[in-house]
């Protein structure tokens, strides 16, 4: 068939083809925004305004748009459930559990993000009681009650979060443009959860920090020299 009259064919089954013949589930997306706080890993989270799950914790999100891609949503979603802006997401997965949602099909889209603590500043959402910073490993230890599937998205976000400071270079998104050895020792315990071996940390990391001309003033112990990120 010439091309012309492939077009031709298409257009005309368009015109007939009928977009009631499949349901149509809904679509949200789920925001994941980490910072490193008082030396625990934390998340944003907002407490619900609305039915279902109303005053339970929760991730922001929205509904996507007819008229918006995903990752618009997203930008939208983290302004108006927690007032921040100018957050860079990843997607980190697809929740598609039938039940998931019990007002209807929903499938949710997750993103994530670490951002340092000094550019998050929190506000009350358009549909949240409040907006607050929350303790990880806290909240996925304890039994309060947590919106939807949101504690199992958290917990897959800690998880990402922990592969990805293993193999590449996330945790400096946590830090200042320069920063001592063991400030950048902590941030990355912090992320794995775990202690860390100096010589070894220092090991793994020697290729991605370079030295700058600046120390720590030396009050309280001997200075350090500040580094930075060479990406």
């Amino acid at each position: 068939m010439a091309k012309k009259d492939k077009i031709k064919a298409e257009q005309e089954f368009l015109k007939t083809y009928s977009s009631d013949a499949f349901e149509k589930p809904s679509v949200a997306v789920d925001l994941l925004v980490f910072t490193v706080e008082d030396g625990k890993l934390k998340i944003v989270t907002v407490r619900r305004q609305e039915y279902p799950f109303k005053g339970e914790l929760a991730l922001p999100g929205v509904f996507v748009g007819m008229t918006e891609s995903v990752d618009d949503a997203a930008k939208r979603g983290i302004s108006e459930e927690a007032g921040l802006e100018d957050i860079y997401f990843e997607q980190l997965y697809a929740f598609g559990e039938i039940d998931r949602d019990p007002r209807m099909r929903v499938i949710s889209i997750a993103y994530i993000a670490l951002v340092p603590i000094e550019k998050i500043h929190l506000r009350t959402g358009l549909r949240s009681e409040k907006t607050e910073l929350t303790d990880v490993d806290a909240l996925l230890s304890s039994k309060e009650e947590v919106a939807f599937d949101h504690r199992a998205i958290i917990e897959c976000g800690r998880e990402r979060i922990r592969s990805k400071t293993e193999s590449t270079s996330l945790p400096f998104n946590l830090m200042p443009e320069e920063f001592t050895l063991p400030e950048l020792q902590k941030v990355y315990e912090i992320l794995l959860g775990k202690k860390l071996y100096k010589a070894n940390f220092r090991k793994k990391i020697a290729d991605m920090i370079s030295e700058t001309d600046h120390m720590t003033s030396g009050d309280a112990h001997r200075p350090s020299r500040y580094y930075k990120f060479k990406g």
